[in-house]
């Protein structure tokens, strides 16, 4: 379909174009979602913001948790060249305060990628599959009916006005969107509750070192000496490095380049290395939205808070999360009906998934912002490392009585961070349960997260942290 249709606008001609979904962002969740659509034999555009040559270069870590596991609407094999670094297989964190560093093993395939070529391969399997792109487009506005149906998007492309008309707008559009912001929500289950101190400021410089370092097949972490966040070292190869770090925009700003900077001057590799790219972003380091569908609307990938908030992965759950959308759009174009009872497989599909886990993680985070940093490091250097992996990448470990008391014997000095620990662990695992009954339709939703927010209360009295929600 996608005809161009000869309007008048204020500012100019204005050119509309009509698809059955319009897509706004060429991220991961972006282009699977499209792909997952144009496959079925829908017409489907990718609108995005970035030109032909610069789309794909986002601001990353690079490290891919699940390398071995992405939808076949994209293939592994497609983005496999992408893939510069498949040795890694455990994390390396350094703990200055205890003089010690912890090595945590990482379960399941890991890699760390060059992100402007995965980004490149996406577009271009998405294009594979039907996907139709326009590039250099700002994205203004939200078009909604009398009821508050979604009905597609304005915005600006290469200066002109432009309108896309839709049964379905897909978000895309990264941690803080605009979308959320243009569009009148508040008569849907989609959730509103969500403000920039939930977020993380992030910034990641790619640095070419003369010698291969030690640490090649490692994810190197540590925390900065100021706010609640860490440093990070990510091999793409032995001799290109990820480097950043980030912070949660609730605490003190970092002054992020130069404490990148003074970190790396105590690092030997780092002398006389020569920086090739630098970038800076927003990372949803929250739980995933309670619901991120309206009538006629979702929200996918870092726009609908899908990363794993104690380590800011997210790139296979943006995957999982646009093709889940991509299905559930399919049935509503089939069904006619692009209501929130029909679009709600895709909010259960991702809970059952991996939300209910992240939703778990995110209490750790919450956790940290109630204790002094040296009292954390002191538990972090405690826990053992099998377990504390668990935790951090299922969500769910179990700790025995034994276990118990070698980790309090080494944390002799911290016992009431590590009890307070101990009892937000059990508080995490009852969320986690609870997600487990995320309910099979929006008529259940507010019982269910009323249900929720008990639980959280019960985890800021037992931490003593501000409300993160």
């Amino acid at each position: 379909m996608s005809t161009d249709e000869a309007g008048t606008a204020a500012a100019g001609t204005r050119h509309t174009h009509e698809v059955d979904v319009v897509v706004v962002g060429a991220g991961t969740s972006g282009c699977y979602a499209a792909a997952t659509i144009a496959e079925a034999g829908y017409d489907v555009t990718i609108v995005e913001r970035k030109t032909a040559e610069e789309a794909g270069h986002i601001a990353c870590g690079d490290a891919l948790k699940g390398a071995d596991k992405f939808p076949e609407v994209i293939p592994k094999s497609k983005i496999e060249p992408a893939l510069t670094n498949t040795v890694v297989d455990h994390g390396q964190f350094e703990i200055p305060a205890e003089d010690a560093v912890l090595d945590i093993p990482v379960p399941g395939e890991l890699a760390v990628i060059d992100r402007k070529l995965y980004g490149e391969l996406l577009i271009e399997g998405a294009e594979e599959a039907g996907v139709e792109f326009h590039y250099d487009t700002v994205v203004q506005d939200v078009l909604q009916d009398e009821d508050g149906r979604a009905t597609g998007v304005t915005g600006i492309r290469k200066g002109d006005p432009v309108r896309y008309d839709a049964d379905l707008v897909i978000d895309g559009a990264g941690a803080l969107s605009i979308l959320q912001d243009e569009a009148d929500l508040s008569d849907a289950t989609f959730d509103t509750n969500v403000r920039f101190s939930q977020f993380s400021s992030a910034y990641r410089e790619i640095i070419e070192v003369e010698e291969p370092v030690d640490y090649h097949d490692a994810l190197v972490f540590k925390p900065t000496k100021r706010s609640a966040g860490y440093l990070w070292y990510f091999p793409r190869t032995e001799t290109e490095i990820n480097a950043g770090l980030g912070f949660q925009m609730n605490e003190e700003p970092m002054k992020l380049v130069d404490d990148l900077r003074d970190d790396m001057r105590t690092r030997p590799e780092f002398e006389n290395a020569e920086v090739k790219d630098k970038l800076g972003a927003a990372v949803p380091t929250r739980r995933p939205y309670d619901s991120a569908t309206a009538p006629g609307f979702m929200s996918v990938g870092d726009a609908a808070g899908h990363v794993n908030p104690t380590t800011g992965g997210g790139i296979a759950g943006a995957a999982y999360a646009g093709t889940y959308a991509g299905d559930a759009a399919i049935d509503a174009l089939e069904q006619g009906d692009v209501s929130e009872d029909v679009l709600w497989s895709y909010n259960e599909r991702v809970m059952e998934h991996f939300g209910g886990r992240y939703a778990a993680l995110d209490v750790y985070n919450i956790f940290t912002t109630a204790y002094d940093l040296d009292d954390l490091m002191a538990l972090l250097a405690s826990l053992p490392a099998d377990k504390l992996s668990e935790q951090l990448y299922d969500g769910k470990a179990e700790i025995g009585l034994k276990l118990k008391v070698q980790t309090a014997i080494k944390s002799f000095g911290h016992w009431g961070t590590l009890y307070d620990f101990y009892q937000t662990k059990q508080l995490a695992d009852r969320l986690t349960e609870h997600y487990e009954e995320y309910p099979s339709g929006p008529d259940a939703f507010e019982a269910w997260r009323d249900q929720r927010d008990e639980i959280m209360e019960d985890i800021y009295e037992t931490t003593g942290a501000e409300p993160k929600y």
